[in-house]
This record gives structure tokens, C-alpha cells and sequence, in this order.
């Protein structure tokens, strides 16, 4: 996947988060992102990585998202791992 496409999907993923109330503070209390953060970050390779680390993090969520945009489960981590830090392992 190319960082383009995988910037696309966070974008969106941020968008999708942003939606949720709920969703959106626990991101911002997660990541510490204010809401100027959230502006900015739609052009930052490096926070659109975060927000799909997020993501990632969370299962339900995850599908949610995907199932909404009529993504495959895995399409969220290859996108992860063209960004900026995605190709450290993982190794939890």
C-alpha cells in the first residue's frame, strides 16, 4: 500500500473517531491530542500513524470501522505499516 492510500484511510479513520463523542475523548486521552492537534494532524504522516495505532488497539472498534467502509479486517494494519513507524514490530 502506498503512504498516499494508507494517509487516505487514516483520514478517514480520523474522521470516523471524530464522529463518536464518546470515541473522539477517549482518542484525545489516549494520544493527548487537542482538538488543534486534530486539525493539524490530517497532513502529519507521523499523527495519522497514531491515529491508526489507536485503532488498532481496540478490536471492536476496528471492525466497526471496517464494516462501515467495507474494508477487509487486515487493510487498517497494512495501512499502519506504510505510515511513518509502522514498520517497527510489534511485539505484544
Amino acid at each position: 500500500m502506498s503512504p498516499e492510500i494508507a494517509a487516505d484511510l487514516a483520514r478517514r479513520a480520523l474522521v470516523w473517531i471524530a464522529t463518536d463523542e464518546e470515541r473522539l475523548l477517549a482518542f484525545m486521552a489516549q494520544t493527548g491530542a487537542s482538538t488543534d492537534d486534530l486539525r493539524g494532524g490530517l497532513e502529519d504522516p507521523t499523527f495519522l500513524g497514531s491515529v491508526l495505532d489507536v485503532l488498532l488497539m481496540d478490536e471492536a472498534a476496528l471492525f466497526v470501522f471496517c464494516d462501515e467502509h467495507a474494508f477487509p479486517y487486515d487493510r487498517v494494519a497494512a495501512a499502519r505499516a506504510a505510515l511513518p513507524g509502522g514498520d517497527i514490530p510489534n511485539w505484544t
